[in-house]
């Protein structure tokens, strides 16, 4: 296996259980953070980064180097942390911490669902307040532009209904000037907005951070007990019309070719982590989950594992990418986006979390979330094609999906007191 190693600190990590720790006010700049109901995971310092080579099989071989680096430092309560690319077109970097701090992040609790609702309740759960912003101030600039998206969704459409694949998520970027963004400003203002999703941030190269709120999660084990909560199928909300808003919700949950998306997904995920389980319960009907900008259709996964199940993150690597990302047939959707999409997606849409020695953790699907540098900001979001889809709807969904991210980085940069532009 293949995998660099660089030493840090000497090897002298402790977990230090602290409910009433305030995971965000804790975390500096280069250290890892995954937070959800104000329990989770943050760290400081490396005893040890570990590189993994781009490639195929790129999020298993992580897994397996991972383990062996684990065992090899023999500390109890020591964990490995990382944002994994979508693709494994670029090197991976796991992380070793040298200090950590967790917070009740146990994976018996097992409502998943981020700001979940019943249909018949859709009412009780109101959008974030305030209006959306009839322009973007920061100076965005598209990737591909909606007219180009738009004739990619044609083309992909083709190919569906032609018999190739079943699904494909296609996606798009928006970059622009970094402002000057604080990025604990950043994250703060995206707790605020969507408490529920999890928050993350993680080192991106030597001056970059990847940060973000994203609703999915796509495992969680303890012990013997895993869970999986994949999402598929959105509509927009509406801030301040909360008929229109219930409306919308509705309509999701009838929506033949938003069921269509779903199920794919649930599918796709159940059948991964059947071969790993003695017991497997897959929700019968999916649930609404709605964060600040968007509703989504979402289904529990749970399972009791066999002694043989692998950790978490070679768990997590089994499901990704799952068609909820890429598409079905996975081979296929993801050889199409190779070719329709204009860039690599980096770190979007791949994986964030921990993992411990004894295999237990947390990993996440990294969706809103923004790629921040010295000098740019880069944001991406995508709908899943299927064969019912319209191309300008695919488009507006995306420009829904782009609100989380734009709408929080605004709101620091007016905050900050800066000229966006």
């Amino acid at each position: 296996m293949s995998a660099a190693f660089r030493s840090g600190a000497p090897p002298d990590a402790a977990v230090r259980p602290g409910a009433a720790v305030d995971l965000l006010a804790a975390w500096r700049t280069g250290g890892f953070l995954m937070e959800r109901r104000g329990t989770g995971i943050v760290t400081a310092g490396e005893i040890r980064r570990i590189e993994v080579p781009a490639g195929p099989g790129q999020a298993t071989r992580a897994a397996e180097v991972a383990d062996d680096a684990l065992a090899g430092l023999g500390i109890e309560g020591a964990v490995v942390t990382a944002a994994l690319p979508f693709r494994g077109d670029v090197a991976a970097r796991l992380v070793i911490p040298e200090r950590i701090t967790v917070t009740s992040i146990s994976p018996r609790e097992l409502d998943l669902g981020t700001g979940r609702v019943r249909p018949g309740a859709v009412a009780a759960v109101t959008p974030s307040p305030g209006t959306r912003p009839a322009a973007w101030p920061m100076r965005w600039e598209a990737e591909p532009a909606a007219a180009a998206y738009e004739q990619a969704v044609v083309e992909a459409l083709a190919r569906i209904r032609a018999g190739e694949l079943e699904k494909v998520v296609l996606t798009r970027a928006l970059t622009a000037p970094n402002p000057g963004i604080d990025l604990a400003m950043l994250l703060a203002e995206l707790r605020r907005r969507d408490p529920e999703c999890h928050l993350f941030a993680a080192p991106a190269g030597e001056e970059g951070a990847f940060v973000g709120a994203t609703p999915e999660t796509l495992l969680r084990r303890e012990g013997d007990r895993v869970v999986s909560l994949p999402l598929a199928g959105t509509a927009a909300r509406w801030p301040g019309d909360p008929g229109r808003d219930r409306e919308a919700a509705e309509a999701l949950v009838r929506s033949a070719k938003d069921q269509h998306e779903h199920a794919a997904v649930v599918v796709a995920v159940a059948e991964a982590l059947t071969a790993h389980c003695t017991k497997l319960r897959v929700d019968p009907e999916p649930h609404l989950v709605a964060t600040a900008t968007v509703w989504h259709l979402a289904t529990a996964v749970r399972g009791r594992l066999r002694p043989s199940a692998p950790s978490a993150l070679a768990l997590a690597a089994a499901l990704h990418p799952t068609p909820a990302v890429c598409g079905t047939p996975a081979d296929v959707a993801a050889a199409l986006i190779a070719r329709l999409e204009p860039a690599s997606r980096g770190l979007y849409a791949g994986l964030v979390g921990w993992v411990d020695g004894r295999g237990d953790g947390e990993w996440a699907v990294s969706l809103r979330c923004a790629l921040i540098t010295p000098s740019t900001v880069r944001i991406q979001a995508g709908a899943g094609i299927v064969a019912e889809s319209r191309p300008d709807l695919e488009v507006a969904e995306t420009e829904v999906k782009f609100h989380t991210m734009v709408d929080a980085l605004q709101a620091c940069a007016d905050t900050a007191g800066r000229d966006p532009a």
